[in-house]
Parts: C-alpha cells; structure tokens; sequence
C-alpha cells in the first residue's frame, strides 16, 4: 500500500492511518521534498521516499502549473502496480500521483481534510471521480462529497499524559506569525513555542526562559506533557483530543487557500475547544482560561474503520 503524505496535518492523518495497518500490510509513503519531518515521523512505519508538492500556502500562483507539470512526470516513475492500493489525504501534492495510480488501474481511497465543513476541498471535488472510495470524516461532509463517513483519523497516544506545568504554542509545518507576536507580548514564563517555518530567533531573544523550536519528531511528547496547547486551526487538534489536554483553536487570516473562518467555527465546536479569530493577546489569554473550564469529547475513531475498509478492499 502507498499513503500519499502531503505534510502538516495531512501527514499527521496519514500517520493515525499508518499505526492501524503497519502490522497488516506493506506501507510506502511518499512526502514533500525538504519535508525532513514528515520522513522522520513516518519512516518507522515502512519505506519513505519524497516527490514535488505543486503548491504550498504561499506559493505564487504562477509557479503552481509548471510544479504540477513536474508531480506528473514523477509520478510516472514512482507510481507501480506493485501497489495494490494508494491512499490519499486531500492535499494538491496527491492530484498527480493519484491520477496515475488510477490510470494503471490501482484502486484509490481519497480521505476528505478534517477541516472541511462548508466546502470541499478542491482536491477532493477532483479525485472523488477516479477513487475506488472517498472517505469522509463528518457528516457535514456528505452535503458537498459522496463517499462514506469513518469518522476523524485520531492518532492513538503514544506517550503517557502527564502535566509538565507549560502551556505548548504551536502553528503547524508552516508556523502562525500573528500567534507568536501576540503571545510574545505576554509575560508568561512556562511556554514551549514550536515555531515551524518561521524565524524562532525573535522570541528566543525577548523570552530566553520559554522553550523555542522550530521542527520536532517528538512532538507527541510536548502534547502529552502540556498543561494546554494553543494551536493553529488543523489536524494537530485531533492529536491533541487523543492526548485528553484542553486546547484553543486561533485562525490565521494569511491562510487565504485553506479552510475558511465558517468551517473552523464548526470545527471548534466539534471538539468542545475557543476560538480565537481576531488574534490578540487579551483574546488567546481569555480563550485559554475559557478552555480550561471545559470538557475534553471523544469522537470516534476513523482511523480504526477506515483501516478495516481498506484491507477488505485488498
């Protein structure tokens, strides 16, 4: 089986889907190129080799057809019918080698995104057409795409919780800038901040007691040790719930290609957590407050029936 891996919260999905199946059957992945963290994290699951991502969310527009042009031609030489099945997480890095997984008569199962409630993304309107299955992971999902509901692709816990007495700041692969200058404003001391793609250098200076990082292949160990996370609006809420820790959603209005402000309404609902859309210091400390007072859900887990539609599938 190959799981087409497009980084963030696609490889952490990816990741929740790997840990139901690695014991079943022969995983390869594909991965951005220069995604070192996605290789890292998925590599103990199966062989793990890397292929062009057309578009990320600040690619100019016009270097997106000429980059797809690329996936298509690698995608010729990476896609065999070695692989009896290929799983897709809807990410633009999968259109191509999916595509051609199809044309060579290898069935594909596309997964919606988590974070898609008003729309669907366009990789999905795409691929929906030429997947043997399209796997929804809410009802919501079933007004705009046809395809069968498993539920959200938690990753099961692999550090036992505890309270590190930190709050865990966080923005993803490509780092929440608005975020981190709000929370650098505070004069909160116990703060683990993962920065991402951004410039960790800023916030180390103006708070040298504060854990900076940029990138981690532990970062299960920083949820299972935090107090509270506050984290961008993604996949690494679910990783979050699976760890039992209270969490604040903040909206990032540079994200201009992803979910929009309406599906993450419904998202921070969904998972009982505030949220944050005008990004202020006096909003994200109201919200964590807010947090803390509230139930932790447990949502199915979609990782598990997925996995089971996949190997009857096989």
């Amino acid at each position: 089986m190959l799981i087409l891996a497009g980084g963030g919260g696609h490889t952490g999905e990816a990741y929740a889907l790997a840990q139901e199946l690695h014991r079943k059957v022969k995983l390869s992945f594909l991965v951005p190129e220069e995604d070192s963290l996605s290789k890292a994290k998925l590599s103990r699951f199966g062989n793990v080799e890397t292929f062009v991502l057309p578009r990320g969310p600040k690619t100019p527009h016009q270097e997106f057809i000429p980059r797809l042009f690329k996936a298509f031609i690698h995608s010729f030489r990476k896609i065999s019918k070695r692989f009896d099945v290929v799983v897709s997480h809807s990410s633009n890095f999968c259109i191509a080698p999916a595509l051609v997984a199809w044309a060579r008569g290898i069935p594909v199962v596309n997964v919606e995104n988590s974070v898609r409630f008003v729309g669907a993304s366009k990789t999905a309107k795409i691929l929906q057409y030429f997947s043997k299955i399209t796997a929804l992971e809410w009802e919501e999902q079933k007004k705009f795409l046809k395809g069968v509901v498993v539920g959200p692709l938690i990753q099961d816990p692999e550090v036992k919780p505890w309270d590190g007495k930190y709050i865990l700041v966080t923005g993803g692969t490509h780092g929440h800038k608005l975020l981190f200058d709000a929370i650098a404003q505070s004069n909160m001391k116990n703060v683990v901040l993962q920065t991402g793609e951004i410039n960790p250098e800023p916030y180390k200076r103006k708070h040298p007691e504060w854990k900076v990082i940029t990138f981690t292949d532990r970062f299960s160990e920083l949820v299972a040790g935090a107090t509270i996370v506050v984290t961008h609006f993604g996949a690494t809420a679910l990783e979050v719930l699976s760890y039992k820790k209270p969490m604040v959603i903040v909206g990032n209005p540079e994200w201009t290609r992803a979910a929009v402000f309406e599906d993450a309404k419904v998202y921070a609902k969904k998972i009982n957590a505030p949220l944050v859309l005008e990004v202020t210091l006096e909003n994200v400390l109201d919200a964590i407050k807010n947090a803390e007072r509230r139930e932790i859900p447990t949502l199915h887990d979609g990782a598990k029936a997925l996995a089971k539609i996949i190997l009857n599938l096989c």
